[in-house]
């Protein structure tokens, strides 16, 4: 059965609707991506799923005693909070100290955990927002954005890691993109959202919809820019940031 599925889903805000007649469904262990102009309901729509807002037509479904991990847009800290990675581990309630160890190095900041938060930089803190979401080993993964702040090395080291993420931990990813054309190679759907799902599929089968190419063909000429990972290299390359440049292709 699907993990999360809305059929119909409308959602508004006062007056305003913000999405119409959405259907979406996400599998266990798929990685789909949601890109979308601003204002096209992208973040309502990871709300929905999660149940933090209600739907004002249709139904959002969720597998029984479904488990979420959630890493959102951005985190607001108080410059004055004196917080460490390991203390905000512990929120809302202490768990096992080595369940938090492993989260954190699984992410690859196990050594920021004595660090100030309002000292992380902005790719430390998203890590550490990760390593918080993977606590309870969730079933899916809902991020917000992630990305965003950071530069392409440092959004390409991202996206490795998340996909390292659903291969080690089996679980399904569903990931909004502010990079409208910018979606991870091991993407196994994307979906156009604008109010409503303009069109969806493989990154091949989108980036020839006339949908697609309507909202975005101006600036990106249709393509759709895909995050290539070290096993597409015909040779190695380490994990730095020097290589950037060869890790994007447009298709």
């Amino acid at each position: 059965m699907s993990l999360i599925a809305a059929e119909g889903l409308s959602v508004s805000y006062g007056d305003s609707e913000v999405l119409s007649g959405v259907d979406f469904a996400v599998e266990p262990g798929e990685i789909v991506t949601i890109v979308g102009p601003n204002g096209s309901g992208k973040s309502t729509l990871l709300r929905a799923l999660m149940g933090a807002v209600a739907p004002s037509r249709g139904t959002v479904r969720r597998k029984p005693g479904l488990r979420v991990g959630y890493v959102p847009q951005r985190l607001s800290i108080e410059s004055t909070l004196p917080m460490t990675v390991r203390r905000f581990m512990d929120l809302p309630r202490r768990g096992p100290r080595d369940a938090a160890e492993t989260a954190l190095g699984r992410v690859g900041v196990a050594h920021l955990a004595e660090r100030q938060l309002r000292g992380l930089s902005g790719g430390q803190l998203q890590r550490v927002l990760l390593a918080r979401a993977i606590l309870n080993a969730p079933e899916i993964l809902l991020l917000d954005e992630p990305t965003q702040g950071l530069d392409q090395p440092g959004s390409a080291d991202f996206y490795r890691m998340i996909e390292g993420l659903r291969g080690d931990l089996g679980c399904a990813v569903v990931m909004v993109s502010h990079e409208l054309h910018v979606v991870m190679s091991a993407s196994d759907r994307v979906v156009c959202l604008n109010g409503h799902v303009c069109c969806q599929g493989t990154p091949a089968v989108v980036r020839s919809a006339p949908e697609y190419r309507a909202l975005f063909g101006t600036g990106t000429h249709g393509a759709l820019a895909l995050y290539r990972h070290d096993h597409d290299h015909d040779h190695g390359h380490d994990h730095g940031h020097d290589h950037d440049a060869d890790d994007r292709e447009s298709v």
